[in-house]
């Protein structure tokens, strides 16, 4: 089925505010999240991709490749060829008739990359998976058990989806890291990820990963780097504060993608994941991406918060010199607890927020309100509501 059939224009609309800013715009996201889609609804002038032969020898000499052509350039997996951005960087001072839309699957590298030639120059858009304001709210299971990517979300039955993350499991390990430079194998990878996803929502201890696979912390944190820079982890900080207590200072990790986590849990169908354990973990990395790409925040833009008394906030953010925050319950009727009155006391809470799976909005305090993840997209509405 194709990927068409879901508008994605709040991406569109953000892309194309970066485009009225920067000569040279990034989309940054996974493989196979719907970059190239995206990126062609712009009506690039010429288009090069870089996993093409053709394309990656016609570039092999870019000035000459790339100085008489005008309008919009887009290029595809622009981490395989990092010596573009100086030639890019040349052009776009000399050549005022030429725009470029860059697509990469790799983060820090693109960023260290181009931020040394394209400084000023270029504005980063980062490209999630599919979320609910585009699939629409009948659609919440499906998107929670099958995850993001486009072909997977939109498969015909939920067997198809999981053959195709299956499919894409093996292939990002097999071919794509290679290209990218990492030259562990596959088949540990695969089994360092399988580990690392029954760590999903948990503190990250990079000792106790490395004591079970064998590995040492500092391999940990390189094979852990890899998956994040991939877009595959997402390491969530935690805010520190000066309050006199003795704070949790190390990340938590969750998966991304929610049905790339079921993929590597073994969980085929609704009914696998609701009698699963991990069913309350496999909740809270979903609501949480899904919160916050509608808060539309960076990752250094977002934290957890916790201390070693047990007082912990699952997601804090500031906007306009207030403090939010959030807590995620997989249950019919979330109620409050002294951990969140004293979480609220500490970061100086505006409003919290306790988001779950049923269907009703309502107050427990004047500054608590529990919020369906359907109705999600309140949170940009009116903050304070």
């Amino acid at each position: 089925m194709s990927t068409s059939f879901i508008a994605r224009e709040k991406d569109y609309l953000k892309v194309k505010e970066l485009q009225e800013l920067f000569p040279v715009t990034a989309i940054l996201g996974p493989r196979q999240v719907g970059k190239t889609t995206l990126a062609k609804t712009f009506k690039p002038d010429h288009i090069f991709d870089l996993e093409n032969p053709r394309d990656l020898l016609i570039l092999e000499n870019p000035l000459l490749a790339l100085e008489e052509l005008k309008g919009l350039i887009m290029i595809d997996e622009v981490q395989r060829k990092p010596d573009l951005f100086p030639v890019i960087r040349y052009l776009v001072d000399n050549h005022a008739g030429q725009k470029y839309l860059l697509l990469g699957s790799a983060s820090s590298n693109i960023r260290q990359q181009s931020g040394e030639s394209l400084a000023g120059r270029i504005g980063y858009y980062y490209l999630t998976g599919l979320n609910l304001a585009e699939t629409g709210t009948g659609k919440i299971n499906d998107l929670w058990l099958r995850g993001g990517f486009p072909r997977s979300f939109l498969a015909d039955s939920d067997q198809r989806s999981m053959l195709w993350r299956s499919n894409f499991i093996s292939t990002f390990l097999e071919k794509d890291l290679a290209l990218m430079g990492s030259n562990i194998p596959a088949s540990v990878m695969y089994r360092f990820w399988t580990m690392v996803s029954h760590y999903h929502g948990q503190i990250l201890n990079y000792s106790e990963l490395g004591r079970s696979f064998g590995l040492t912390d500092k391999t940990v944190k390189h094979y852990i780097s890899i998956l994040e820079d991939t877009f595959m982890l997402r390491i969530l900080l935690p805010w520190h504060t000066n309050i006199g207590k003795r704070l949790v200072k190390t990340p938590k990790l969750y998966l991304r993608d929610s049905g790339i986590f079921h993929a590597l849990q073994s969980i085929h169908t609704l009914t696998d994941l609701k009698r699963n354990p991990k069913l309350g973990a496999s909740w809270e990395g979903f609501a949480l991406e899904e919160t916050v790409s509608t808060l539309s925040k960076r990752d250094n833009e977002v934290f957890f918060y916790a201390a070693h008394s047990g007082v912990e906030i699952d997601l804090f953010w500031q906007d306009k010199g207030l403090n939010f925050g959030v807590e995620f319950k997989y249950a019919d009727a979330p109620k409050t607890t002294k951990s969140m009155y004293h979480a609220m006391k500490d970061l100086h809470i505006d409003h919290l927020w306790i988001v779950y799976p049923g269907d009703k909005v309502y107050r427990l305090a004047e500054d608590i309100t529990v919020l369906p993840l359907l109705e999600i997209g309140r949170l940009t509405k009116n903050t304070l509501q």
